[in-house]
């Protein structure tokens, strides 16, 4: 984005003030801001939509201050009572986003699918687009292949896919002939367009996709459904169809749908369980583990959520668990699974256990029983020692995925379960197979120190970073008398004076995430492709489903408030209003009515931020409306036009935007 010196001055000059002010932006409260007990009804209903939501829209405080705010909360907290069948709509042209993993796997094929058909263990798909894809990346595999064979072609030796000068100018000429063949084909019909891309070669379609960028490429689809667009875009990189449509229904459902507090909540326990994507079959497994485990759950049972995460081929396969293997298995005394003397090998490695070697793994993980407690449960403190870790991860042996990278589900393997007791926080489990993980998680489930550790980062989301313990303890209380139903917990939250004090009231600084949707929400923003969103929240350091550690993102003010995140999101902010997000279309002079610059920035103010302004920000920003970067005149202009966009992207970017 190319900006004016006059706005990268007001740019600066913004973001300046939210980095040397910080206690002001982010702790100190307006003075006209009021606890519940006296606080007007209209910024009651605010408050409860910069917690419940992803930042208002415009008319969003009348909506439901009409409804009433009682009913609102009520039917937030029931997300089934609400019709979201507008963003159903807008997510329709995404069919991974419907599809189960198997069927992932067989459209947008990975490199072990691959691998097979090569091989000719898996036979080539019959439909003609499927192939397509198949053949592209089969020539991709075979290239690939023959550099390794070269003499001195190993990956390392050729730098991996680095190509050689030949290859390159073969590329700029194929590349050249694609972007002569597409002009061609732009004015043949969509159908037409596409059949004639699958009458090509490999290396022609490969050569066409890689040509497609930008607005070629929305050209050329134009018109094309939606398979046919994946199809385009899969002969270049299956893998990143997958992706960028979970992003996209992700980004899509946070600013459209009216099911917003089922939304914050996935982002709540997405990021509680978190799972990286670009961990190998993960980039297939996370469609499944969000619609399929963390979406029906988020307001239900904790335990309930608690045992679809521990049977997530994701998680499974995120931690290792799937690799887990008791020592005294019959998997690690290589018993078989079936034959004559397998019951007599048994009493033999019984008898006489295998000596593990200095330094020889046994095969048993500890990664998911440590973060079941650690990060899932009950916290870094909860109790729990070393032991229990150990005796978890032995619990949880077995519990494993059918191939995996090729869209398996879980199942417990007997063989690769530790036979006998373990001793868990003090309680006997008593050997029983798949029996004794469902009976650990009960017990983790039930237990004060997970109620607290749960409670404690619901209300750090909801209420404060450092929340009141009267607060915690109530909730607490809840939890264990409700069975850790969630939804009973956030109503004794909602109904609380802590939720409604005015240390509560714009207490929170958003998350990237949370930024960048509250930003769309709130101009009105009309959103065909969302991919440009996510570079923003990739720039801002937090790419969607890119959390590494099994920690997630925090929800705190010290993990984003720094002064590069501050200017980060002020030049997002003039970025968005100013139209320079493709295929993100803002028409910011529709929502004021004035003509001269004060005017416009009252108007904006009130409508952007509900009249919560600081005095420091109002005066910096009024100070330059006769700015010709703002006003739209040049030195010798008499005329005013105030330019809205601007005015409109410094507000977002102002530290009280970034409160909520």
């Amino acid at each position: 984005m190319v900006l004016s010196r006059r706005v990268t001055g007001l740019i600066v000059l913004i973001a300046g003030l939210g980095v040397g002010t910080s206690v002001l932006a982010f702790g100190k409260k307006d003075k006209h801001s009021l606890p519940a007990s006296q606080m007007e009804e209209s910024k009651r209903a605010l408050h409860a939509l910069n917690r419940l939501t992803f930042g208002p829209r415009a008319g969003d405080v009348q909506r439901v201050l009409a409804m009433g705010l009682e009913k609102w909360i009520d039917e937030q907290l029931h997300p089934e009572k609400v019709d979201d069948h507008a963003v159903e709509a807008r997510l329709a042209p995404f069919r991974t986003l419907r599809m189960d993993t198997r069927e992932i796997v067989e459209n947008f094929p990975s490199q072990q699918v691959i691998k097979a058909v090569a091989e000719g263990k898996q036979s080539m798909p019959s439909d003609a687009a499927q192939r397509a894809v198949y053949r592209a990346q089969l020539e991709r595999y075979e290239e690939k292949k023959e550099r390794k064979e070269e003499p001195g072609g190993s990956e390392a030796a050729t730098g991996g896919d680095k190509l050689s000068d030949e290859q390159r100018a073969r590329r700029r000429e194929d590349r050249f002939y694609a972007d002569v063949k597409a002009e061609e084909m732009l004015d043949l019909p969509p159908d037409q367009r596409f059949k004639e891309i699958l009458k090509m070669s490999p290396a022609e379609q490969r050569g066409f996709s890689n040509a497609l960028k930008g607005n070629r490429r929305d050209d050329f689809m134009e018109g094309m459904d939606s398979r046919q667009r994946e199809t385009l875009m899969a002969l270049n990189n299956p893998q990143q169809v997958v992706t960028d449509e979970l992003v996209q229904g992700n980004l899509l459902r946070a600013i459209y749908s009216e099911r917003q507090l089922d939304e914050v909540m996935m982002d709540f326990w997405f990021n509680h369980f978190n799972v990286f994507i670009g961990k190998g079959a993960d980039r297939y497994l996370l469609t499944s583990y969000e619609r399929d485990v963390i979406r029906p759950h988020g307001l239900g049972k904790f335990e309930e959520l608690l045992v679809a995460t521990a049977q997530s081929p994701a998680m499974l396969f995120y931690l290792d668990n799937w690799l887990s293997v008791g020592p005294n298995s019959d998997a690690a005394n290589g018993i078989p699974k079936h034959g004559p003397d397998r019951n007599r090998r048994r009493r033999m490695a019984r008898r006489f256990p295998q000596k593990q070697a200095k330094g020889k793994r046994n095969g048993l993980n500890e990664n998911y029983g440590r973060e079941l407690m650690e990060l899932h449960t009950l916290g870094v403190n909860g109790g729990y020692t070393q032991k229990d870790v150990t005796e978890v991860a032995r619990v949880f042996t077995g519990w494993t995925l059918k191939q995996p990278k090729q869209g398996g589900g879980f199942t417990f393997e007997e063989r690769m379960h530790e036979p006998g007791d373990k001793i868990v926080l003090g309680h006997r489990i008593k050997s029983g197979g798949e029996k004794e993980g469902r009976e650990v998680l009960h017990l983790l489930a039930r237990n004060p120190s997970t109620a607290r550790f749960i409670c404690t980062k619901l209300a750090g989301r909801f209420v404060s970073d450092n929340p009141p313990t009267s607060l915690v303890d109530r909730m607490s209380q809840k939890f264990l008398k409700k069975d850790g139903d969630i939804r009973e917990v956030l109503k004794a939250m909602l109904e609380s004076p802590e939720f409604w004090s005015l240390e509560a009231y714009r207490a929170k600084v958003k998350t990237p995430l949370e930024f960048v949707v509250s930003g769309v929400r709130a101009t009105g923003a009309d959103v065909g492709d969302a991919t440009p969103l996510a570079r923003q929240l990739q720039s801002m350091g937090m790419p969607l489903y890119g959390a590494q550690p099994p920690t997630g993102y925090s929800t705190k003010a010290d993990a984003w408030v720094n002064s590069s995140s501050l200017l980060g999101r002020m030049n997002f902010a003039l970025a968005l209003t100013g139209g320079k997000l493709k295929g993100v279309r803002v028409d910011a002079d529709t929502n004021v009515a004035s003509h001269d610059p004060p005017g416009v920035l009252a108007e904006l103010e009130n409508t952007l931020l509900a009249g919560d302004v600081s005095k420091q920000t109002h005066d910096t920003i009024a100070a330059k409306l006769d700015d010709p970067a703002i006003t739209q005149r040049k030195l010798d202009d008499a005329a005013r036009a105030p330019d809205v966009k601007v005015i409109t992207g410094l507000l977002l970017g102002s530290p009280e935007f970034q409160r909520r």
